[in-house]
């Protein structure tokens, strides 16, 4: 697959658009949803396929609004949404150790790696590609190249490549909360109260006016580091583990 040639050519076309080449040309694939304003993709999917494939991380620590909110989204599509959950020796190791907020001194990445990456490690251990909801505009100094489609090769040990596809890549955030509107979308509820983008509880906090969105995402860092590692680098092609 050459993903400087597909990227060019999904340039062209729609999110929709995008998501069916995805699904046309995978037979393994699946949409990591967070609860946030992602739920278009879902909304999206549940058009196109009879049996869309979604999972969301279960970190143990998301706020009850999100939890709500997946619960209505599992009802009103008639959509199995599958939550992975964090291994429980590692976590209880962590919490054991130093606490239930050691981020706040140390980082989130290690809490991040236990409640996130592992479990997104086992969520796509039969897939061929994954469909996430990152954008662009969410984060100028770490998103701001992501593409349409990409190859994720922090996986080693698998026979055939992990591809991941951002068919909202060149969506803003305008463009996306249009269409929830115009679709009558359900969305968080938490996004009333100013939180735009939406973590686990003690890590997001909402927004000021005027505020960019991933300000309310673990403040007390560095805009740099404003990443949990879900996701590799923007660029196309074989990419390292930031995400």
């Amino acid at each position: 697959m050459n993903l400087t040639e597909l990227n060019l050519e999904l340039s062209g076309l729609s999110p929709r658009d995008i998501l069916k080449r995805a699904l046309d040309t995978h037979e393994h694939i699946a949409l990591s949803f967070s609860g946030a304003e992602d739920v278009v993709l879902v909304h999206m999917l549940s058009k196109l396929t009879q049996s869309p494939q979604v999972f969301t991380l279960d970190t143990g620590r998301l706020h009850p609004e999100t939890y709500r909110f997946i619960d209505q989204l599992r009802n009103h599509y008639n959509l199995p949404i599958e939550l992975y959950s964090p291994q429980a020796e590692p976590l209880q190791t962590l919490v054991r150790e130093k606490g239930l907020f050691s981020f706040y001194q140390d980082g989130h990445q290690e809490c991040c790696g236990i409640r996130k990456i592992e479990p997104l490690e086992r969520a796509l251990s039969g897939l061929d590609a994954w469909i996430t909801g990152q954008r662009k505009d969410q984060s100028p100094s770490t998103r701001a190249e992501v593409p349409n489609v990409q190859r994720d090769d922090r996986f080693t040990g698998r026979a055939e490549h992990l591809y991941k596809y951002n068919p909202l890549a060149n969506w803003t955030s305008a463009e996306v909360w249009n269409y929830i509107r115009m679709m009558e979308i359900p969305f968080n509820s938490l996004h009333e109260r100013g939180f735009i983008s939406i973590g686990c509880e003690p890590c997001t906090r909402p927004v000021l006016p005027g505020q960019h969105e991933r300000e309310g995402r673990w403040w007390w860092e560095e805009a740099t580091q404003k990443e949990c590692g879900l996701h590799a680098g923007g660029k196309p092609g074989a990419l390292p583990f930031t995400g």
